[in-house]
């Protein structure tokens, strides 16, 4: 069972920068597909951005160009680096983990499809959030 840990939210201008970490423990996530999603209140999950184990990435157009994600291998940890925030960023933001493609000794886009990482249904494992707040 692999748990997924997330820090990093707070409260923050409209401007400022906030780095969200995942910390994941009883899995070699390294192998896994791993993203960031984000809800906000009265609104569905989405998906922010994705890294595969080659490290390729993914961004929702919203956040391009704002938003980095990032993994350390040797510490089984994931980055959200949000820079440029806006008020519309606020959302509890989560991290979530799959070890499909690699059981299956593919890419994630390869099995799932190159929009994997909009679709909360693939995920298997997730953390509880963290809620960034954006005020204007």
């Amino acid at each position: 069972q692999v748990l997924l840990v997330e820090s990093g939210g707070g409260s923050v201008q409209a401007g400022g920068s906030v780095r969200l970490s995942c910390v994941a423990s009883g899995g070699v996530t390294r192998n896994y597909c791993m993203a960031w999603f984000r809800q906000a209140p009265g609104k569905e999950r989405e998906g922010v951005a994705s890294i595969e184990p080659d490290r390729v990435t993914m961004y929702a157009d919203s956040v391009k160009g704002r938003f980095t994600i990032s993994k350390d291998n040797a510490k089984n940890t994931l980055y959200l680096q949000m820079n440029s925030l806006k008020p519309e960023d606020t959302a509890t933001y989560y991290c979530a983990a799959d070890p499909g493609a690699f059981f299956s000794s593919t890419t994630c886009r390869s099995k799932y499809g190159e929009s994997w990482w909009r679709n909360a249904s693939i995920m298997d494992y997730w953390g509880k959030g963290t809620l960034v707040t954006v005020s204007s």
